[in-house]
């Protein structure tokens, strides 16, 4: 990050057990389901999840069949909601399934290769992790994927599959200095309360600390001064959908940077590749990483923008946040001019007519290896062509 002085960033994730993520990966279940047997298949899922029950709608065009009651299930088993001890069990919830056709006025501006809606979509990167991602969030994804691991291989065998996890770290003149705060929260069994029942042992904080957080963290980032909530209300015995309702796409800040980089507002889960609100987040990811990789800047946000049924941007730009190589208008000529951000080119370049969603679903679409829009394979041809631009030093439009 670009600038002087001393600032606190913190973000947040939260586990697959978590309602809105349990939504999310129900959504991208079906979506998979019918990439796997018709990839041209138009979906856009919605699930809803609250006490005892499941709720799957949307808009579905396809010439395969899905069972949608047994994914749902599966999706549900596999997050580890097998016990009613967790207030939500697979094999006992209703699941109920209101899926539609996609309405045909959206399919004719889709069919010849448009945009499946209007809207803008933002990609980010940054060289303060081997990700390319912001620090904060990585540490808070992490996290969670660490009381997911300790809940599965029972080493920590009284935690739940809901839980959540945020990092606030300090940053000096634009880079990582130390962690501020740690916080965890996780469902858990009555098991680990104190006497009074009001909240966790001494032991048992202990334990999640050396278990959860301890293997996850560079110590050399932790001092004195760090602060440790773990279930800083006393207890979460009452959690995932017995607590709160989920729905699809809530988690969009999450899903992304942690609050770094803007937002378009589009979430991604459920959503064909049609859908830029889904495919264009993930090219503006691959270039904005590409460009970082390339060492032509050290934090980079590209935004793209569509109106529905029209193939081309209606409207791209690079923010290099004053730590590019050349000016940003230069940069961004070059990404016009190398990339396609058709929905057709998007769709082919980054293969994404592939049953790959559910593995985005839960702890982050980006900064994990495994999908094409994270490889940096462009680094060649972005430096290549950098080369041959005139060289300008970024000035800010004050200067």
């Amino acid at each position: 990050m670009n600038f002087t002085g001393k600032r606190f960033v913190s973000s947040e994730s939260v586990t697959e057990g978590h309602p809105d993520k349990v939504c999310d990966q129900i959504s991208d279940a079906v979506l998979d389901e019918i990439m796997r047997k018709d990839p041209a298949g138009r979906v856009a899922c919605e699930t809803f999840i609250t006490r005892g029950m499941v709720v799957v709608g949307g808009e579905i065009t396809t010439t395969t069949y899905v069972d949608v009651d047994a994914l749902a299930r599966q999706v549900i088993k596999d997050i580890g909601y097998t016990h009613t001890k967790y207030g939500f069990n697979y094999e006992t919830c209703a699941v109920i399934n209101v899926i539609g056709r996609q309405s045909p006025d959206i399919a004719q501006g889709v069919d010849t290769g448009g945009a499946g809606d209007q809207g803008l979509m933002v990609g980010y990167a940054s060289d303060e992790t081997p990700e390319l991602m912001p620090l904060p969030l990585m540490l808070a994804q992490k996290l969670a994927m660490r009381l997911a691991e300790v809940r599965k291989k029972n080493i920590l065998p009284y935690l739940g599959p809901d839980g959540k996890s945020q990092v606030t770290v300090e940053y000096h003149d634009g880079r990582p200095a130390r962690i501020e705060t740690i916080v965890i929260s996780s469902q858990h069994t009555e098991e680990i309360l104190d006497k009074t029942g009001r909240q966790i042992t001494e032991k048992a904080r202990k334990e999640i600390i050396d278990a959860v957080i301890m293997p996850v963290i560079n110590r050399k980032m932790i001092d004195k001064n760090t602060k440790f909530y773990i279930n800083p209300t006393g207890k979460f015995v009452v959690g995932g959908p017995q607590s709160d309702t989920g729905v699809t796409g809530r988690k969009i800040i999450v899903d992304t940077y942690g609050g770094v980089a803007p937002h378009g507002g589009g979430a991604f889960s459920g959503k064909d590749p049609t859908k830029v609100d889904r495919s264009a987040a993930y090219m503006a990811r691959y270039v904005a990483k590409n460009i970082v990789a390339a060492k032509l800047a050290k934090e980079c946000t590209v935004q793209v923008a569509y109106a529905i049924g029209v193939a081309e941007p209606v409207g791209l730009y690079v923010d290099t946040h004053g730590t590019g190589v050349l000016a940003d208008e230069k940069l961004a000529a070059i990404v016009r001019a190398s990339f396609d951000f058709t929905p057709k080119g998007i769709i082919h370049n980054l293969k994404l007519r592939s049953p790959i969603f559910r593995k985005t679903a839960a702890y982050g679409h980006f900064g994990r290896p495994g999908f094409e829009w994270e490889k940096t394979n462009a680094v060649g041809m972005l430096r290549k062509k950098a080369a041959a631009a005139p060289k300008a030093k970024y000035s800010c439009a004050c200067c």
